[in-house]
């Protein structure tokens, strides 16, 4: 990857990542504001639910249960999956016309999705700081965490939208292929019920681990899960560099298929 090339495009890469956010909201009143008010209402109203039913410690670590893989983790990287493999096709116009680095478009898709993504983490410290919740130490894996699912959701989106340029099949694929990795994943079940023998295996999807550090750095119920994530690590880190080279060796290819 011209790493040097990417940097001077870099004006380029800010404008299609804030276009992506507009064109998300487009045409409506607030604006980006939904990206604050609908998990804002949500979780207040989660919290809320919760507290009638089984009190404040059931309720803050129910809070942080589903706020940090289901509706942050998991859907920035179903999201970035979505957006950046059609990311190609639907600027087919700008791939024939000038020249860019197409690395641009897959990245602005997944650095539009991190503002979502980013605005879910910040409501979710203010509930911390506002109820007096103070983390474990192992708080400062989110850093790790977060790297891994961004190799991992590049990675992958650069493999998808190099693949729809030559197979449109991949679009309609994609939303299939999303919620079967769904399952494959923690989202609905803890890691835990997943028998040992197959435990690694499991791992080795890179979301095994970011889930479940997500868990327990917020909830501090269980040890931090270093195994998964270490394989996941490895795992994402090879998905970003074989995307990386598979998307650099197709990218010839892009302005005569597109």
């Amino acid at each position: 990857m011209d790493w040097k090339e990417l940097y001077r495009y870099k004006d380029l890469l800010y404008f299609l990542t804030v276009r992506g956010i507009k064109a998300r909201y487009a045409q409506s009143i607030l604006g980006v504001g939904w990206a604050v008010i609908q998990p804002l209402f949500y979780h207040v109203g989660l919290y809320h639910c919760i507290w009638q039913s089984g009190g404040y410690q059931f309720g803050w670590r129910t809070l942080c249960f589903i706020q940090p893989d289901r509706n942050d983790a998991w859907n920035y990287f179903s999201g970035t999956l979505t957006e950046s493999s059609n990311s190609l096709v639907q600027n087919a116009n700008m791939i024939t016309k000038v020249y860019f680095p197409r690395l641009v478009l897959p990245l602005s898709a997944a650095l539009s999705k991190l503002l979502d993504f980013l605005i879910g983490m910040v409501l979710l410290a203010g509930f911390m700081i506002y109820f007096q919740f103070l983390p474990s130490i192992g708080i400062l894996a989110l850093p790790l965490l977060l790297l891994i699912l961004l190799l991992t959701s590049l990675g992958l989106g650069m493999i998808l939208s190099a693949m729809a340029v030559q197979y449109r099949d991949v679009k309609h694929a994609v939303t299939f292929v999303v919620q079967l990795l769904m399952y494959a994943a923690p989202v609905v079940y803890p890691a835990s019920k997943v028998p040992e023998e197959y435990l690694f295996w499991y791992s080795l999807n890179p979301m095994v681990g970011v889930i479940e550090g997500f868990r327990s750095a917020l909830l501090s119920t269980n040890p931090m899960p270093w195994n998964l994530i270490l394989e996941g690590g490895i795992v994402s880190v090879l998905l970003f560099v074989f995307g990386t080279f598979y998307f650099r060796k197709m990218e010839k290819v892009f302005a005569d298929v597109a």
